[in-house]
């Protein structure tokens, strides 16, 4: 089979026990599903506001705890790193102004070094990405 690389949403999408997005990692080895870096690096910037925001102890602990469940669900899985030559092609790419977000781009760039598929519900933005295989899980 072929790797299948899990974008930012469609983390968010598996983490929340989506039904179609489960049922569909759940149709592949582990070995063959994996997250970028870049996933990581906007999930956790997403839990970091939500603890500078926290004023009430109680919602601090909320956010506490799920940061903390939140890593160990990443943990479990095989996180691909943002290399010099996905960093070389992100640029590339980037040059090429499809009007792609940055973070999407990176994300792309990844995919494509590693010859995998990305999985995400954003067509509309990926699908501009030249030679990148792509699929959705959400419908």
């Amino acid at each position: 089979m072929s790797l299948h690389i899990l974008d930012t949403d469609t983390l968010t999408l598996f983490q929340d026990g989506y039904a179609t997005v489960c049922q569909r990692a759940k149709d592949h080895p582990q070995e063959d599903l994996a997250i970028t870096v870049l996933s990581v690096e906007e999930q956790l910037s997403g839990w970091y506001t939500a603890l500078r925001r926290a004023k009430q102890a109680e919602k601090l602990a909320w956010v506490y705890r799920r940061l903390a469940d939140n890593v160990r669900f990443l943990s479990r899985l095989q996180i691909l790193g943002f290399e010099e030559s996905a960093i070389r092609r992100y640029e590339s790419l980037a040059k090429l102004k499809l009007g792609v977000r940055k973070m999407d781009l990176r994300i792309a760039a990844v995919v494509l070094e590693a010859g995998a598929t990305l999985v995400t519900r954003n067509a509309r933005d990926f699908k501009v990405i030249p030679g990148l295989l792509w699929t959705d899980w959400s419908t």
